[in-house]
């Protein structure tokens, strides 16, 4: 049997489709674990979100400043 390490090189020497195909497939195997009601309840939420975006209640920016911002409160 191979170890984690193993298999995660052998994972990143397969062509793009095929890894992408394995991660789609891993997150399957993942989300047949999550609590039904813990899934609403982040549904219901990510809703609420993209409401309050296309109704200008918040305003969005980008991954990178939101990265960024995150990172300089983690070193404090």
């Amino acid at each position: 049997m191979l170890s984690v390490e193993q298999l995660i090189q052998e994972a990143l020497s397969l062509p793009n489709a095929t890894r992408v195909f394995l991660v789609e497939r891993l997150m399957e195997s993942l989300e047949s674990d999550i609590d039904e009601n813990t899934q609403n309840l982040w549904n219901i939420e990510a809703k609420k979100r993209r409401d309050e975006i296309h109704n200008h209640t918040v305003e969005s920016i980008p991954g990178e400043i939101a990265l960024s911002q995150v990172r300089r409160i983690l070193e404090k």
